[in-house]
């Protein structure tokens, strides 16, 4: 049996998942201290700019936050001057199907979750609200609601959404799910007009989220369940049980509920996404001047195009280059074309050998 949980106030509690494996942001992100946790636009980091989004209190509760026990410090500096949150500190890193899961047995059953990536960048808020409201109208209804990101040219890193039936204005039930198509096929997708992209964002009831779970991975529902009430309070944070969390199969939301539920919906979301999934992303979200080069740090260049520099001390100098991303960070130094970016994590590997 569930414990009784509290009835909802009505306002949507986002819920923040924060980790990484710091791979794909090297130098700069590491396993010690990933994406979320550093400023890459602006002088906020990711995650705290994923809590000010939800920081109106007209529509959102404070936020659970779901993270790892080596991340728990940046995630209480980042709190210290906000509002308190409610903390899960995962026994281990399972994938996204789990951490959502804690968050919902966690919460009362009628509540609204936000599942919100901390790692994003979305600089329109505005539109961000107004899509977060919109998706919790239609996850009232019983729907498990996602982001459907405009899909502005044929990327093949990102999972696609195609519309189905209409659920009222810019709602619409989810008629497929498409993971990372090859170009060609993105491209069919893009000038199709019915597709978005899939930015990870999802709006669900709790009571709806378990039932889809245990219908479609019970012995996952079942452990996380059973780790949640055994689990502790410390510290004003919880701690799941650990031996319970760890029968736990790791797998992604996307795959344990969304791609099999009949309750799939999506909200169009306009919000200005971008997922910072590599170096190339970070350049795309960061002022740029009028030959295209963005810039941080002791840094000059002189003729040069679509360049980015990003040093943490050393001075930097560029002349006469096109389409490059040069990242200095201590003693490593990373050069690379830009339409290399993707392969940062193969660099890694390398090394490791």
């Amino acid at each position: 049996m569930r414990e009784t949980r509290a009835i909802s106030t009505g306002r949507i509690i986002p819920v923040i998942l924060c980790g990484g494996s710091g791979t794909r942001l090297w130098p700069r992100s590491r396993v010690q201290k990933p994406k979320p946790f550093l400023p890459l636009i602006g002088a906020q980091t990711l995650f705290e700019q994923t809590l000010v989004r939800c920081d109106d209190r007209r529509y959102f509760e404070p936020p659970i936050i779901v993270t790892g026990a080596r991340y728990l410090e940046y995630v209480r500096c980042d709190l210290a001057a906000r509002q308190a949150a409610r903390i899960i500190v995962e026994p281990q890193s399972k994938n996204t199907a789990a951490a959502v899961a804690l968050a919902a047995f966690r919460s009362p059953e009628d509540a609204v979750l936000l599942v919100c990536p901390s790692d994003h960048h979305i600089p329109d808020m505005a539109a961000f609200v107004e899509t977060a409201c919109k998706a919790a109208e239609v996850a009232r209804q019983g729907w498990l609601v996602c982001f459907g990101i405009p899909a502005r040219v044929p990327e093949t890193r990102f999972g696609y959404l195609r519309r189905g039936a209409s659920l009222g204005p810019s709602a619409y039930q989810v008629s497929q799910f498409v993971e990372k198509p090859d170009l060609s096929r993105a491209a069919a997708y893009v000038d199709s007009g019915e597709f978005a992209w899939n930015g990870g964002i999802f709006a669900i009831r709790a009571c709806d989220y378990i039932c889809e779970l245990q219908k479609y991975r019970p012995t996952l529902a079942a452990a996380v369940e059973a780790a949640v009430q055994r689990g502790t309070e410390c510290d004003e944070a919880f701690y799941p049980e650990a031996d319970a969390f760890a029968a736990v199969e790791p797998e992604s939301i996307d795959y344990a509920v969304m791609e099999n539920t009949d309750r799939a919906a999506m909200v169009n979301a306009p919000i200005g996404w971008s997922d910072i999934g590599n170096w190339f992303g970070v350049h795309g979200a960061r002022t740029q001047d009028e030959f295209g080069n963005s810039v941080q740090g002791p840094v000059e260049v002189v003729d040069c195009r679509n360049v980015m520099v990003d040093s943490d001390g050393p001075r930097v100098s560029l002349i006469g280059v096109e389409d490059m991303i040069v990242v200095v960070d201590g003693d490593d130094i990373m050069i690379m074309s830009a339409d290399s970016a993707d392969r940062v994590p193969k660099l890694l590997r390398v090394n490791a050998r």
